[in-house]
């Protein structure tokens, strides 16, 4: 499924619901309403950006409030690189309506950029070597969509999306079955369509087994680097291998170099650290005290 298909304004509502909830208190006493401003979102570091096509919906949002209305422009899209003190969204309307959008905003552009930032750091560490940086199921529930589409924004690879879109076999599910031969046998006598089959072994026992019944795709887990070469040493070309666990930036190289085909790296969504914006109101002398337009009707939703 394409990001653009997922339903995301389902998110950006519930995001709303939780930090807008009916009415935001402060600035309903401090601000006139009819008061307008200039903003800008500003960087605080260096990494890649994302999220902003969710923006757009972002800075829409208060008109389904019957609120008033944002302008927004931007010169940088999402995968640019950016830099400490770069202007990243220029904002003009109501203040009262930039202030009930600035933390559903910052939320999901710092969270995004955050992972597509690390991800490029651990791609950066590869660079030069036929392996590919993958992400795993380790996401935020809800976010998995936006969560692995910063991973490719970040110049890595989505791993499977779900249990309904790969075959992957694991210790506890080896527990109702007589081993990873009859696993694999068991599976591919019925499944019904074409699908990749990875089985996780944990020692070159299991990755014998797994070779016999001819896995596609075989995870070492939790293996060192001097086992993963071992293993490559007994797999050759006969199965697509990949490693994941233990893996960090300070090794993924020593891990990419043996030759393995693919890194799943979990800590690319569960651990990423938050990309830090800031956003800054100003009342220049170009805006006038006047009343921001309004939507005439109440959009639908």
């Amino acid at each position: 499924m394409s990001i653009f298909q997922h339903p995301v304004d389902e998110l950006i509502r519930l995001a709303f619901e939780e930090d807008v909830g009916q009415e935001d208190v402060t600035s309903g006493l401090l601000v006139d309403p009819n008061l307008c401003s200039k903003a800008e979102v500003v960087s605080k570091s260096e990494g890649i950006l994302c999220g902003m096509f969710l923006l757009e919906k972002i800075f829409a949002w208060p008109e389904r409030l019957n609120a008033a209305r944002l302008n927004t422009k931007s010169d940088f899209q999402d995968g640019s690189i950016i830099h400490k003190g770069d202007v990243v969204v220029h904002i003009q309307g109501s203040l009262q309506s930039i202030l009930k959008v600035e933390r559903v905003a910052l939320n999901f552009l710092g969270r995004l950029s955050g992972i597509a930032t690390l991800t490029r750091r651990f791609v950066k560490e590869v660079k030069g070597l036929p392996v590919d940086i993958m992400d795993t199921r380790k996401t935020i529930p809800g976010f998995r969509f936006l969560e692995k589409y910063a991973v490719k924004i970040g110049g890595g690879k989505n791993h499977r999306f779900g249990l309904y879109d790969g075959v992957l076999i694991k210790e506890n599910h080896l527990i109702a079955t007589k081993g990873i031969r009859s696993a694999l046998e068991t599976i591919q006598t019925k499944l019904k369509k074409k699908m990749t089959v990875e089985v996780e072994v944990k020692n070159l026992k299991e990755v014998k087994e797994a070779l016999e019944a001819k896995a596609d795709i075989i995870l070492l887990d939790n293996f060192s680097v001097e086992e993963v070469k071992e293993a490559l040493s007994l797999i050759g070309k006969r199965a697509l291998t990949e490693v994941s666990g233990g893996i960090h930036l300070a090794n993924v190289r020593h891990y990419a170099e043996t030759g393995v085909n693919r890194i799943s790296i979990g800590a690319l969504t569960h651990s990423a650290p938050n990309f830090d914006f800031s956003l800054l109101c100003s009342l220049p002398k170009d805006i006038n005290l006047k009343k921001s337009p309004r939507p005439t009707t109440r959009p639908s939703n």
